[in-house]
């Protein structure tokens, strides 16, 4: 015998426009930046001694521990890339790839040329790489709601034309690298040695 009792109908299928998906894509992916973001932070946290309370609060025990030596940190404790420890500096480098990748340069790229050189392994350009993370950290603080308005505005005066015009110089950070798409080329430049002050007698 077979049953004839009507079925309820399932729900409608979740259906989202195209113009609400990028704004849903580009919401994920800046999410994404700042949970590495606080992933990083954490992580210099978890590195960084218990603060010292000041002395008249301290026991004497306390003090004949701090007499004996200061703890030093495990590492800095700077955003700045290039003072990042190999650990956080990898977790760092890998979330701004994933911004220069995906945003940064299918937006802000442009032709290569030999007036704007570019290099696609710019992760091994220690100047690109400082100046890249300073433009991300940026944008991070000024495309943020809290920014206002003109945050948009002020990243894209303020940071990303500063950066590009210093990036693709032709005597830039690029300058031994690709100066055309069909010729691929990759040399680091090398930087002077630093001068050292002899004393003479």
């Amino acid at each position: 015998m077979s049953d004839t009792s009507p079925t309820a109908p399932g729900p409608e299928p979740f259906r989202v426009s195209d113009e609400d998906l990028d704004d849903l894509a580009s919401a994920l992916a800046k999410t994404m930046a700042e949970v590495r973001r606080h992933g990083v932070i954490l992580d210099r946290l978890g590195s960084e001694p218990d603060p010292v309370p000041p002395a008249d609060q301290q026991t004497d025990g306390a003090a004949e521990a701090g007499a004996v030596g200061p703890e030093k940190a495990d590492g800095p404790t700077s955003v700045f890339i290039l003072a990042l420890g190999s650990e956080a500096y990898a977790v760092e480098l890998a979330a701004l790839s994933n911004w220069v990748n995906h945003l940064l340069l299918p937006v802000y790229g442009r032709e290569i040329s030999t007036t704007r050189p570019w290099c696609a392994q710019w992760h091994e350009h220690p100047e690109a790489v400082a100046r890249l993370h300073a433009l991300w950290l940026a944008w991070q603080q000024l495309t943020d709601t809290e920014a206002g308005l003109a945050g948009p505005s002020a990243w894209h005066r303020d940071h990303l034309d500063q950066a590009l015009v210093h990036l693709r110089a032709p005597d830039g950070p690029f300058a031994a690298c690709t100066t055309s798409p069909t010729r691929p080329n990759h040399r680091v430049l090398t930087t002077p040695a630093p001068q050292l002050s002899g004393v003479t007698a």
